[in-house]
Formats: structure tokens, sequence, C-alpha cells
């Protein structure tokens, strides 16, 4: 290509890079091919910023160390014309070991992590890399309009992985719900914003979209970038995705670890955030070995995240989360009622918002809520809003999505809670036919059952719904595994211990 692209034509040959890596043998799913796409973004992308960070060293009279060594930089063996099979042997045999290997600082760590943890996907023909990487060099990373239409192809590319491969689903929130609860929450730059199960980084991203709109000075722009911005995430290439993604859309040092959060023990939590969003993974089970991390033990992934998240926010009044959780979270008991106990006793639970069924369709059809939280407690009154399904639908599915536009009527009576819960607005403007206020009492006397019951209903008695009596059977489920795999141990341990018995016997 000669000459600067326009953002259409740019997006176009992005996206036949993916129908080149497509028709590769190593990269026939969606899954293998984004992996590939962004590792080289994210090479071509650090090579372009270190320009910069060489520049501005140069501008300030101090020396520059590169994060890469001169002949793994992009610039140096991507934009050699490499006979096909020399390049997948420098890619295979000196790159890849080379980045597994770096260490040193928190950037060339996070390198190290991103390229060791995994088997990196790597085209099968060397001709079709060749023609990838040819595309991929010709973005330019200077550039803000290339920057926008590679984020915007990128996110496109994580919404699809979401929808076609059921694996991805959980890793990637619908992002009209992402923006709704960043909304909420309103991030201010100076805050520390931490989600726990990053995925591929859409809460991060968007809370970082919302803050930039604020920026005023060159100290916010530092801050945004170096202090602000924390993620966690168990599995190596949602973790590897989330990196790119954040870069993609600006932020050159994201703090995104690979590590299971649920390793910590929350009883000496050093590390405490002012912001939390995010959508943990629900309906997992956790062994023993991670249930003893937490006061409240449970095998309920969605559980111990609760427990995890009220444990990280910082004890300050303000420190607030918003947060996706299964509906079952709101109406179970057990070792659910007590976290829930202790969430209304620590925090102000203000706000629990009720998704319709299909929300996050097509990879889980487990009806959830958003719930909104915050320092100091303890809860008086909770704001419940049911969101409607559009007429005509029964729920939302693949082909007709959940939108931004359907979170209107949401975010205006909100407002008007917002304000009646500072005494600033009547409590009418909070109120309506899909919106009620419960007292915390209520709920007490419920066994600290926060399920949405819409009293503007008509109607007699509400039974349970389907989904509540699902989700109580799963519940059992989980209780009779758990048991089982303590059985299971306890005749493991039966067993070692009479053979060491015969063993002793037989000397």
């Amino acid at each position: 290509m000669n000459g600067p692209q326009t953002r259409e034509s740019l997006a176009n040959e992005i996206w036949r890079a993916c129908d080149i890596m497509r028709r590769d043998n190593n990269c026939t799913g969606i899954m293998e091919y984004v992996e590939h796409l962004a590792w080289l973004l994210f090479l071509r992308f650090l090579d372009a910023q270190e320009e910069e960070w060489e520049a501005q060293a140069q501008i300030a009279g101090r020396p520059y160390t590169p994060i890469i060594d001169s002949e793994y930089r992009w610039r140096h063996w991507a934009t050699k014309d490499w006979p096909a099979d020399e390049l997948l042997a420098f890619v295979h045999g000196r790159l890849i070991p080379y980045l597994r290997s770096l260490g040193g600082d928190p950037l060339r760590e996070t390198i190290r992590s991103l390229f060791s943890e995994r088997n990196v996907i790597v085209c099968a023909s060397g001709y079709n890399l060749k023609d990838v990487i040819q595309i991929v060099n010709e973005i330019n990373f200077h550039s803000q309009d290339d920057i926008f239409t590679v984020s915007q192809v990128y996110e496109e590319l994580l919404r699809r992985l979401g929808n076609e491969n059921r694996l991805a689903g959980e890793f990637y929130t619908p992002r009209p719900v992402v923006r709704f609860v960043v909304e909420l929450v309103d991030p201010q730059i100076g805050e520390a914003v931490y989600d726990p199960a990053c995925g591929t980084c859409g809460f991060l991203v968007e809370a970082y979209l919302w803050m930039k709109q604020k920026e005023r000075t060159i100290e916010d722009h530092r801050i945004l970038q170096e202090r602000t911005f924390f993620g966690q995430e168990k599995k190596p290439v949602p973790a590897f995705l989330g990196l790119v993604n954040m870069m993609l859309h600006g932020v050159t040092v994201p703090r995104v670890m690979r590590r299971n959060t649920l390793e910590e023990n929350i009883r000496n939590v050093s590390e405490r955030f002012d912001v939390v969003v995010t959508n943990p993974p629900f309906g997992g089970t956790e062994g023993r070995h991670i249930q003893q991390n937490f006061p409240i033990q449970s095998n309920a992934t969605e559980l111990l995240f609760l427990q995890h998240i009220m444990k990280k926010l910082k004890p300050r009044d303000g420190a607030r989360c918003g947060m996706v959780v299964p509906e079952g979270t709101l109406f179970r008991g057990g070792a659910f009622a007590e976290v829930k106990r202790d969430l209304l006793e620590q925090f102000n639970l203000h706000t629990v918002v009720s998704l319709p069924p299909g929300t996050f369709a097509p990879y889980s059809d487990v009806k959830t809520a958003l719930i909104f939280f915050e320092r100091p407690g303890p809860t008086k009154e909770i704001w419940y809003y049911e969101l409607p399904l559009p007429e005509g639908l029964k729920k939302f599915s693949k082909g007709n999505p959940i939108q931004d536009e359907h979170f209107e009527e949401a975010r205006k009576l909100w407002r008007g809670w917002d304000a009646y819960r500072k005494g600033l607005g009547p409590v009418e403007a909070c109120l309506s036919e899909r919106s009620w206020i419960v007292p915390v009492e209520e709920v007490k006397k419920r066994g600290y059952d926060l399920t949405a019951r819409n009293p503007n209903r008509s109607g007699g008695e509400e039974l349970p719904s389907p989904v509540e009596i699902v989700a109580g059977l799963l519940e059992k489920e989980r209780e009779i595994l758990s048991i089982m795999e303590e059985l299971s141990e306890l005749l493991e341990n039966e067993k070692g211990n009479s053979s060491r018995k015969n063993d002793e016997e037989e000397e």
C-alpha cells in the first residue's frame, strides 16, 4: 500500500489479515486468529511506543534503554523480506524464546508472562505470516485515526469471539452493560480502578474512556496512564487480549496481571482500590485450598469473588463497586446469606438492577443482576429497577442483543434516585412501574433475600420463578458434589493410611 490509509481502507485491511489467518492450518478458529493478530499488534504497538519514549528522552537529554533489544524489535525483523521458512524459524526459534526470557522491570515482566504462560499461536504457513505482518506493518501507531480504527476492529473481534465461542463468553461482557455500570459508578481521575476478573478488559477500557473525558492536565494524563487501572485474569489468553485492548484504547502501561485472584488470602490484603467494576465468573467451583482464603467458605466462585471485592475496597467513604452477579446470588441462603448480611452491614448496597433473560446471549442463559454498593455502611434502603425487554421480544439473543438505548429509562430514574438519597431531589423522581424502594429491615426478615420482587405487578402471591427453582437445584447439586469430594478425600487418606500400615507390618 502506498500513501496514508483511510479509516475504511485500514479496517478492510485488518479484516483481510483475519481472512488470511482463517485459511491457515494453525488459525482456523476465531480464538486462534484473534490471539495471533493480538500478539502482532502488541509488538507493533510496543515498537511505536518505544520510538516515542526514545524521542522524549532525547529532548530531555537523558539516556534511553530500549525495552526490546534491537534485533528483536519490530522495525528490525518485521520489515525484512524473509524467505517464508526462515521467518517461521526466527519467530519460533529466537523471537518467542527471547520474549519469554525478559525480566527486570514491570513492563518486561508483563511481556515475559504473556508469552511464556501459553503456547503462542503462529501461522503454519510462513507465506501467510508474511502477508499478515505486511498489513500490520502499514498501521501508523503514531496516528490517532489509525489507533482508533484498529481499536474499533479489535473490539468487534472480541465481540465476535464472545458470540461465536461459548468458552470465550465468560470473559466478554456486552458493552452496553459495561458502559451502564461504569456510568453509575462514575470513576474520577486520581482513583484506582480494579477488575479482579478482567477478561479482555472491557470494564477497564470503558472506565478509561469515561475518565479520559475529564482529563485536563499533563498530570491527569500521567495518572491515568500509570496509576489508575489494575486488572487480574486467571487465564493467559484473555489476559493477553485484555492487555492489547487497553493499549489500543490508549493506556500504554496497564497493570494487567495473569493471576488467579482467588488465591489471595483476603485476611491479609495489602493493596486496596477506590473503585471496583467487574463481571466475575459464576457457576464454577473452587477446591478447599482456595476456599481457605475466605472467612465464609463456599465452592461457588461468585460468592468468593464478592468477599474478595468487599475486602479490596479501600476503607474510606466513597469507595464503591458496580458488578454483575447471577440472580441466584440475590436469593440463596446459607453461606450466601452470611455474605449478604456482611455486605448490608459493612456497605451501603444502594442499587439492584435486574437484567432480562438473554442479556448474555448466546453464551449464557443465566439470569443476572447488577449490584452497586459503597462505603460507608450500613444499608438502610435499596432502590430496585427491573430492566424491561423491548416490545415483542421474549428474551435478548445473538440476533437481538441488548443495546445502550435499552438502559435509557434506567439511567433517568437512577439519576432521580441518586439525587433523592443525597437529599437533592424528590423520591417521586426515581419511582415507576419498574422501580421501587425496599427498606433493609424487609430484606433481613426475608433471610437476606435480595430478589427483585416488583410490588407494582398485579396478581396474587408471587411463586418462585423457574430461574429461582433451577438455581436452588443447582445449589443443592453443588453441595452434594462438595460432600462427595470430601468423602473422596477421606477415602483416599484412609487408603493411604492402610497402605502405610500394611507396609509397616510387612517390614
